[in-house]
């Protein structure tokens, strides 16, 4: 080595110096574990919020589809009751047309067994203004 000319004095001085930067070197790679520990700690933290965050968003997702089913339940259920009113108002109206025909026909028969009676009493006046009427009065 080119070390060994050099008298003991420098030697033993240049060894130091080698060992401080030695030194200096261990500490930087001490500081940098320390730091790529604490940049593990943060990571192993940020993957569990990530975690938390994934867990809630499927939780979330899972609601709204619960929702989005109960919500097309309900308004399959409102189609159904819309239908239904919707076939109550026909039968409702045609119940009203029946009633407006049979108060119609009742209003016929009413009328026809007025003209009947009306008819039956003209021939009972006449019945009786002929049986008033004595043989000797027709000539």
């Amino acid at each position: 080595m080119a070390d060994d000319h050099l008298p003991p004095e420098r030697q033993r001085r240049k060894a130091e110096r080698r060992s401080e930067r030695g030194e200096h070197g261990r500490t930087d790679a001490e500081l940098g574990r320390g730091a790529a520990e604490d940049h593990r700690v943060v990571a192993e933290a940020a993957r569990t919020e990530a975690e938390r965050f994934r867990v809630l968003a499927e939780e979330a997702r899972e609601t709204r589809d619960r929702y989005r089913d109960e919500i097309e339940r309900l308004r399959q259920e409102q189609e159904r009751l819309r239908y239904a009113a919707e076939e109550a108002r026909a039968a409702a109206e045609e119940a009203r047309h029946a009633t407006l025909e049979s108060v119609a026909a009742t209003a016929d028969a009413l009328h026809a067994t007025l003209e009947q009676m009306k008819f039956l009493e003209e021939a009972r006046l006449i019945i009786r203004a002929m049986k008033d009427v004595k043989p000797a009065d027709v000539n």
